[in-house]
């Protein structure tokens, strides 16, 4: 069997499709809009240009469907996060946060639910071990690790608008 296709066709003002045919014929395409967001589109089998199914996706939803559909390559001499008893979630900061502007260390989160912000994702540069002086914005992605209990409690935090 030959290797998927995956075709690019640039969208002036709007991003980048993706266009993919599966081996059952089945045309499939995502549209990686500037924003950040993705909206991911099956066609129909008897017309393959006629989409029958078109979904929306933030970035966060988009990164964690790639997450769920190639999930991170393990090397033996590291330890899996769930190995520990322990999650690795993203979290994203929203526009109408209240957080947004505010210093990571203003959020009390490791003190108060024991889970740790291991990066953040700021558009395409990922920021490694932010100290608690890292200001946060609108729509950073955050790496949290902890139970999950902790890592619930943080995204409860940092969901406060």
């Amino acid at each position: 069997m030959s290797a998927p296709r995956l075709r690019a066709t640039p969208l002036p003002g709007i991003g980048v499709q993706y266009d993919l045919q599966t081996r059952e014929h089945r045309h499939l395409s995502v549209v990686a809009h500037r924003d950040g967001t993705r909206t991911v589109n099956v066609y129909r089998t008897d017309d393959p240009d006629s989409c029958a199914q078109s979904l929306r996706l933030t970035g966060a939803e988009a990164g964690a469907l790639i997450d769920a559909l190639q999930p991170s390559h393990h090397s033996s001499s590291l330890l899996s996060p769930t190995d520990l008893g322990l999650v690795a979630e993203r979290i994203e900061v929203g526009a109408t946060s209240h957080w947004n502007g505010r210093v990571l260390g203003d959020t009390r989160m490791r003190t108060e639910t024991g889970a740790s912000v291991v990066a953040v994702l700021r558009r395409a540069e990922a920021i490694p071990s932010p100290t608690p002086a890292f200001r946060l914005a609108g729509g950073d992605t955050l790496i949290v690790i902890g139970t999950r209990e902790g890592v619930d409690a943080a995204a409860a935090i940092l969901g406060r608008e």
